[in-house]
């Protein structure tokens, strides 16, 4: 990937919150920039404090948090930066969040409940954010929460093609762990050029205490099968897939997964699993106290750095979407 020209680089800015600041570093050396030097400060109260130090007037910004546990303190870290831009006279803000905080709250579902994604969109815009910068948002009507252009990137590709060069596509099946995923296992099975299957879990009628029953509806049997979802969390769910799949012959089972949330006892759970492989994204850091062996993380780095170069040299990230 070229470096930007100088007369380029001086006026697009690059931040980044403390989160994840491996991140950071490696979009910064794809772009030929540099991150730009802050004073960040948790106080005792907990309270954070932010100072940029270099000269911010008229720049085209970008500020890169990705939204791990302690997810409230890097959302409001980050709106403490785009504050701190917009009262410096940074031309353009774009909020970088390759992880959108809170994306699974997107609807009600309950009366007398928050539509929390869409808080979060009118948070960034209050502080003064002018576009958003995304990978696989969770549901994809949350683009429209934001006043403003929303770059909705997908992390597909470079999953896929890393799949295309590990794996044999002869005798392979993507997989959607439930039917609200259909959608994005489609796409993989578009990509892939492989059949799709998809579990169902339902309620077992027969007993007492409806236990839920996994049907597979699709040729599973001694197939290797691809289980995909945008985000690993608690792993529950992937992991009894995983079982089911077993159960119902597979040969080998692999996850694909863009977001890496990991939290409670997801590494445990993986690690006892049915998986080959559990293939990931570096949207969100891992904690080095989590070992999980079996899993492969990739750099999003490539495509957040293209869609940044995109954006502020005004080109079309829909294009570079189609390009993937």
């Amino acid at each position: 990937m070229a470096d930007l020209t100088k007369k380029d680089v001086k006026h697009l800015m690059l931040f980044a919150g403390r989160s994840h600041p491996q991140l950071a570093a490696q979009i910064a050396t794809l772009l030929g920039t540099e991150l730009v030097p802050s004073r960040t400060v948790t106080y005792a109260n907990s309270e954070i404090y932010v100072r940029f130090e270099e000269s911010v007037r008229g720049c085209d910004a970008f500020i890169i948090q990705a939204h791990t546990a302690p997810v409230n303190d890097w959302l409001m870290e980050q709106l403490i930066m785009v504050d701190a831009l917009k009262r410096a006279s940074a031309k353009r803000i774009t909020v970088v969040t390759p992880f959108y905080p809170y994306a699974r709250q997107d609807k009600k579902h309950a009366g007398r409940e928050p539509i929390s994604a869409r808080l979060i969109a009118d948070m960034y815009k209050a502080a003064g954010a002018t576009r958003i910068m995304s990978v696989d948002l969770h549901a994809a009507q949350i683009q429209g929460f934001f006043d403003g252009p929303v770059d909705h990137l997908y992390g597909l590709p470079i999953l896929a093609d890393y799949v295309k060069k590990n794996y044999s596509l002869d005798n392979f099946v993507v997989v959607s762990p439930d039917a609200g995923r259909v959608r994005t296992s489609d796409m993989w099975s578009d990509r892939l050029g492989c059949p799709l299957a998809i579990i169902h879990k339902r309620r077992d009628p027969n007993t007492a205490h409806s236990v839920a029953v996994h049907e597979v509806v699709g040729d599973v049997e001694g197939k290797t099968c691809l289980l995909v979802d945008d985000m690993i969390d608690t792993a529950g769910t992937i992991c009894l897939a995983a079982e089911a799949l077993k159960v119902h012959g597979a040969g080998k089972v692999i996850a694909a997964a863009t977001h890496p949330v990991l939290s409670g006892p997801a590494a445990d759970r993986l690690n006892r699993s049915a998986f080959e492989e559990i293939i990931v994204t570096n949207t969100l850091p891992i904690d080095p106290k989590i070992k999980i062996d079996k899993m492969t993380v990739l750099s999003i780095a490539p495509l957040l750095a293209k869609a940044i170069k995109e954006v502020f040299l005004d080109g079309s990230v829909a294009a570079l979407m189609n390009e993937q």
